[in-house]
């Protein structure tokens, strides 16, 4: 048997995890039409960053980012955690992706406290 072998097993494996995952990065619009974000890697992880915000919006300008350390769970989905430096925040992060809609779930205080939001793909 060749001893490479297991390595290109493992990686396989990885990859095929990675692909059943619906991908995230691209272009989304708030479902409450208050913000669109560009998503897209940044270094290990995954970058949100604000591209509009409707003049009004409090607490939120362009170019705000949050950076999203998450991994995908299933097809589809995919947890970790999320950072916004703007607010020095950090939250619990669920992301779930099927077609052109998307749905982020974040929570803090230990998860008691959680807001999802919903997005659809403008690419």
């Amino acid at each position: 048997m060749n001893p490479m072998m297991p390595m290109v097993v493992v990686l396989a494996i990885g990859a095929a995890s990675m692909a059943a995952a619906a991908d995230i990065n691209g272009q989304w619009a708030r479902g409450d039409g208050n913000a669109k974000v560009k998503i897209a890697p940044c270094g290990s992880d995954v970058c949100a960053v604000n591209t509009w915000i409707k003049p009004g919006t409090p607490k939120e300008k362009e170019g705000d980012k949050l950076v999203m350390s998450i991994r995908p769970d299933a097809e589809g989905s995919y947890s970790g955690t999320a950072f916004d430096p703007q607010r020095d925040m950090s939250y619990k992060l669920t992301v779930t992706v099927d077609g052109n809609k998307m749905t982020t779930k974040g929570c803090v205080v230990a998860g008691l406290l959680c807001k999802a939001i919903d997005w659809t793909r403008i690419d």
